[in-house]
């Protein structure tokens, strides 16, 4: 069925990333990026169904050569942690046909970026397995007069009451802010063409005749008690299609499995809720704690038999009244809700591990890459393997030095080794929280099954009361 999938990303030359490299595999083809001079050959690349380049109106006509185009950005873009493009990925609706679904990526395209004066260059990925997707490159420099390339950002010089420049003696210079010549980096855009998007989709999918629908809004947003499964990414997607278990592959069977409980437990709660206000109405106020007490001890006189009677389970009962009294869990909603803070907490943390996952990949890279220029800077000859890994780790380092001289490779280290120890110590927290969410799950099904059994033999007394 159609999912909702959009996400909004920049490739910097800062972060070691090329706008002609990003092309060419988005688009399967070899380009040659002239800031570099290094080729880039994607034509094995399978899955690249459709290509095109859509441009303003005022924008050079040699542009719709994808070269062309990329190199003219890498060009132009004269800094070292130069914004080059802006990516946006989105998930294709699988009810539609290949045509289609082309088609409302265009019209999505021309309406939201292409009209705001964006050259966008978009590719569509389809292997078959299901998971057709998008991905639309935009350039981020807006077009002057006669089609040549715009500044990103203007100069606004900065005016005292009397209204006149006021001069920086430090800096011997007028003192201004810059102010951006688009609003195309305004953080309400991303929302924008989030929504955007959602509507183009539903929009196709209604003509079509299709029942499903997508939304842009996170499940909490849209008031839906319900854990986001993550997105799994092409070579992870690619592992699971193959029988490969991934690690966020399992993280979203897990969810999965955690969602499929709450929509269960969902429906038993409505009802006994309504249970419990009936006895409740009746008595004086108590604690879920008190209530299943009272229902164990009712039960131990009558005689009737409960596996909590059993002397191998009364740690097991003990261990549920606990839970309930030091969590304050006064009636069913508590419980529910308990559970639920548990494993938001579990996906806090995991959302705090993502940023230093990828801090630590970065690192690792920027250290290799260290290691290897400093391993043959000083080396008088060197083989041709050599040199290749030595020109290729002074570029990689060129890009991520910012203009500085001086590797910062022991700054490096000893951030990696802080993240490491972060890390260890969330992933710690993380596991010991999937055991008490266990041990938690466990508890709550032993009071919904209690409470159950109460129900329904309350039930058949109540029948029997109506017999007589």
């Amino acid at each position: 069925m159609a999912i909702y999938h959009c996400s909004i990303k920049i490739i910097s030359r800062g972060k070691g990333k090329s706008a002609v490299a990003a092309a060419a595999y988005r688009a399967g083809q070899t380009i040659t990026n002239e800031y570099d001079g290094i080729t880039h050959n994607y034509t094995r690349k399978g899955g690249v169904v459709h290509t095109e380049i859509l441009l303003p109106y005022n924008a050079p006509a040699e542009y719709a050569n994808r070269a062309i185009l990329w190199n003219a950005v890498e060009k132009i873009e004269k800094a070292k942690n130069s914004q080059l493009a802006r990516e946006i990925e989105l998930a294709l609706p699988v009810e539609l046909t290949r045509e289609q679904n082309i088609s409302l990526v265009r019209e999505y395209v021309n309406q939201h970026f292409v009209s705001a004066g964006m050259c966008a260059d978009f590719a569509i990925h389809d292997t078959g397995g299901g998971n057709p997707h998008a991905h639309i490159m935009l350039t981020m420099r807006p077009f002057a007069q006669g089609g040549a390339w715009g500044a990103k950002q203007k100069k606004d010089y900065i005016l005292n009451p009397q209204g006149n420049k006021i001069y920086d003696p430090k800096k011997r210079q007028y003192k201004c802010k810059s102010i951006p010549a688009t609003d195309w980096n305004e953080q309400t855009k991303a929302e924008e063409w989030r929504q955007a998007w959602a509507d183009c989709v539903n929009f196709i999918l209604e003509k079509q005749n299709h029942a499903e629908r997508i939304d842009h809004r996170s499940y909490e947003r849209q008031g839906i008690e319900q854990i986001p499964t993550v997105h799994l990414g092409v070579a992870a997607f690619q592992m699971e299609k193959r029988g490969i278990a991934t690690e966020r592959g399992n993280m979203n069977r897990e969810i999965e499995v955690t969602n499929q409980r709450l929509r269960q437990l969902k429906v038993r709660i409505s009802k006994l809720q309504n249970w419990l206000k009936d006895e409740m109405e009746n008595t004086e106020p108590l604690t879920l704690a008190d209530i299943i007490s009272n229902i164990l001890s009712r039960r131990e006189q009558t005689g009737k038999s409960d596996r909590y009677q059993a002397i191998g389970n009364l740690k097991a009962a003990a261990k549920m009244l606990n839970f309930l009294q030091q969590n304050q869990i006064m009636d069913m909603a508590g419980l529910d809700g308990q559970f639920k803070s548990m494993i938001g907490e579990q996906i806090d943390i995991r959302d705090k591990l993502k940023p230093i996952d990828r801090r630590l990949k970065t690192l690792t890279e920027h250290i290799g890459q260290a290691d290897i220029y400093l391993k043959y800077k000083e080396k008088k000859a060197l083989t041709v393997s050599e040199q290749t890994l030595f020109t290729a780790a002074n570029t990689y380092l060129k890009g991520v030095m910012n203009g500085k001289t001086t590797l910062p490779t022991k700054a490096w280290k000893a951030e990696y080794a802080e993240l490491t120890d972060k890390r260890k110590i969330l992933n710690q927290r993380y596991v010991a929280l999937k055991d008490k969410v266990r041990e938690a799950e466990q508890i709550r099904k032993s009071v919904y099954s209690i409470l159950r059994q109460e129900q329904r033999e309350q039930q058949t007394h109540r029948a029997q009361d109506m017999e007589l």
